[in-house]
């Protein structure tokens, strides 16, 4: 066994030194640490990687996107690619695994964003940039009827494209976007249940939920078993809810046997 740093270790330390190269160049004004390398520091594991925003100056940002020098000189990059058009995904040579945006200040203050962890500032860069200037607005579909009927046509016209035979379309309206309005349900009636990640809804899913409440094995079954998903999916929301009766009746009809052989 090793008695080397750990990853979560090795991730702090690596955003600790890109602050600390950050300040010698001189032309950024802030390294934000997000997620598991933000506030989220009980969540840092082996499997954790590295979110980060970099805070450049409006005329240094192009730079930072051009060119990856800046993180070469703390550890060799064995894979890259543009994400997004302000920012990388990077694998570098010692195994850690970065994600990572460079903003302008006005950028980032125009950006919506969980709060993160002010890892490095320049002595001039404003107060508060870990927090994001732009918070989302509730949306007006947050109650749980909504989310409630939302599954429920879900089953209902993935069912119709698995007896289509568009088996995939099906198997995400079902096994996915169904599912996804039951985790949502589930947030908003279970109190203290709150998103691990405000911006993925099933990250920490299973830590959040038990099987015992949710049995994701009992309704995500896979590509060959959409029907006995969406007849699982139906029974749960009917042990909880008043679901629609016509339906909940199209719905099993839809799911028997011999729809396919129609």
């Amino acid at each position: 066994m090793s008695d080397g740093p750990t990853i979560p270790q090795r991730l702090l330390q690596r955003l600790d030194d890109l602050g600390a190269l950050l300040a010698r160049r001189g032309d950024a004004l802030a390294l934000i640490g997000l997620g598991s390398v933000g506030l989220d520091l009980d969540r840092l594991d082996e499997h954790s990687d590295m979110d980060f925003f970099v805070v450049a100056e409006d005329g240094a940002k192009q730079g930072y996107l051009d060119s990856i020098d800046w993180l070469e000189a703390l550890c060799p990059v064995e894979f890259s690619f543009p994400n997004s058009i302000d920012g990388r995904k990077v694998l570098f040579s010692d195994g850690l695994f970065a994600e990572y945006a460079v903003f302008t200040l006005d950028e980032l203050r125009a950006a919506s964003f969980p709060p993160g962890r002010l890892v490095w500032a320049r002595e001039d860069a404003p107060a508060g940039l870990e927090r994001s200037g732009r918070q989302p607005g509730p949306s007006p579909y947050d109650y749980p009827e909504y989310h409630v009927n939302e599954a429920v046509t879900n089953l209902y016209v993935g069912l119709h494209r698995d007896a289509r035979g568009e088996r995939l379309a099906a198997t995400r309206l079902i096994q996915a976007h169904a599912v996804d309005r039951l985790l949502t349900y589930l947030e908003l009636t279970t109190p203290g249940s709150g998103r691990q990640d405000a911006f993925v809804l099933e990250r920490g899913v299973e830590r959040r939920f038990g099987p015992d409440v949710l049995p994701l094995s009992e309704i995500v079954l896979g590509y060959d078993r959409n029907r006995e998903a969406a007849l699982a999916i139906l029974d749960w929301l009917e042990a909880r809810v008043d679901v629609d009766r016509t339906l909940a009746a199209e719905i099993r009809r839809l799911a028997t046997p011999s729809i396919g052989q129609v």
